[in-house]
């Protein structure tokens, strides 16, 4: 639509009118300039608030600025910083139960990884053998957040169809997680811990009000879902963009080698992988998880020229975006060097912005970043990573943008 026709485009989904938006510069108007006149779009609103109900995601104005103030401290540099060795620890781990030669899902592998981290580094729990739990119910939201036709007839939602029943067992399967972290807190001996959700259960409200153990989950389950299948996605993508470019993977090798040697990575070393670093941006810009973004206009309002209407949806893609000639040369293409002498200020604002931005931009991002390198460092320094060729790896559009198939790969350990 965008190459077709141009920055501003009307779409028609049935009954469902939105606007496309492919420039920057309308991109940071709507999202940063005034961000006040704009909510999530209906499309957040009618398939995500029954699983995440008013976490940070989906909540809006008085309350939602509130608890994105209970939920900051987690996300402070030296809170980073310690979340760093949890991060390398899983990831050792997971290093040593892999065998050369051996052929895997590699995303069902980071989407357990993930899992496990957020897990202990938010909740300061461990989800065991409750990571297939959690995969199983992802799976089947997925099916039912994804389909078009309930999205375009929300109404269908209500009907006791079989993948509505299925999507409610979802739900309460997560639910019976979320609550038992919560109350594994609450029972714990000792109040002296600096993780999320210790953090929200001491938080108070001006009235000197707690948080009500709604209110927790909806943080919880927004911050355990969005913390983890994110990172794993872009993870996966980084695997096959690497495995298709000899001559980036042995210069993201090579660097692993003169930094690290034959120990793990640390959080210090950070600024010294500067490529590994390059790779996870390249492999954001290429596949962004969160591929599709949208709002609604709170008022008329004009946009680029045109006149939109309050109730009206507008759409913007990071996916077009970050793929558009004039901000990327060769944009189809995997070039991690594109990122050095700092693209990243060069650019227009929101040429690259897989992590949103303005007030809304996504809590996370500094975790996901760091979690991404520390990772993608400890795994690659040990094996070479080839994906198969079937199944093919497939994007996959939902909320976030999975490879459909998984990604079949074979391992083979560096000597």
């Amino acid at each position: 639509m965008r190459r077709a026709h141009g920055d501003v485009v009307l779409v028609a989904l049935g009954p469902l009118e939105a606007t496309l938006l492919s420039h920057p510069d309308l991109v940071e108007d709507i999202l940063v300039t005034r961000s006040r006149l704009w909510k999530k779009d209906r499309f957040l609103q009618t398939t995500l608030r029954p699983l995440l109900g008013d976490g940070l995601l989906s909540n809006e104005g008085d309350s939602w600025r509130k608890q994105r103030r209970l939920a900051q401290p987690a996300f402070h540099r030296n809170r980073i910083a310690a979340y760093g060795g949890i991060m390398i620890d899983h990831a050792s781990r997971l290093a040593a139960t892999w065998r050369d030669g051996e052929v895997r899902d590699i995303h069902k592998d980071m989407m357990r990884l993930t899992l496990a981290i957020v897990a202990e580094a938010l909740f300061g729990a461990d989800v065991g053998d409750r990571s297939d739990d959690v995969g199983e119910a992802l799976e089947a939201i997925l099916a039912m957040v994804a389909d078009p036709l309930s999205m375009l007839v929300p109404a269908l939602r209500r009907l006791p169809l079989a993948r509505n029943r299925r999507f409610a067992r979802a739900v309460t399967k997560l639910d019976a997680i979320i609550y038992g972290f919560i109350d594994e807190r609450r029972k714990a001996e000792t109040t002296q811990r600096s993780d999320l959700l210790s953090m929200l259960l001491e938080a108070r409200d001006d009235d000197g009000s707690r948080m009500t153990d709604a209110q927790l989950r909806d943080e919880c389950m927004t911050l355990f879902l969005a913390g983890h299948e994110t990172t794993a996605i872009n993870l996966s993508w980084t695997w096959f963009l690497l495995s298709r470019n000899a001559e980036a993977r042995a210069k993201l090798v090579r660097e692993l080698d003169e930094v690290l040697g034959d120990r793990p990575a640390t959080f210090a070393d950070l600024p010294r992988l500067r490529y590994t670093g390059h790779v996870i941006a390249e492999s954001l810009r290429l596949y962004p998880p969160a591929w599709s973004m949208g709002r609604e206009a709170c008022e008329d309002v004009d946009v680029g020229g045109y006149r939109i209407r309050r109730g009206h949806q507008v759409w913007f893609c990071p996916w077009s975006i970050q793929r558009d000639p004039r901000w990327f040369d060769a944009p189809d293409t995997f070039q991690p060097e594109r990122w050095e002498d700092d693209l990243a200020k060069r650019l227009p604002r929101f040429a690259y912005f897989p992590f949103g931005g303005g007030p809304r931009l996504c809590i996370g991002q500094s975790f996901a970043q760091l979690e991404a390198v520390l990772l993608l460092a400890t795994l690659a320094r040990a094996f070479d990573v080839e994906v198969l060729p079937k199944p093919r790896a497939t994007p996959a559009p939902s909320v976030t943008l999975r490879p459909k198939h998984g990604l079949r790969v074979r391992l083979t350990r560096r000597r």
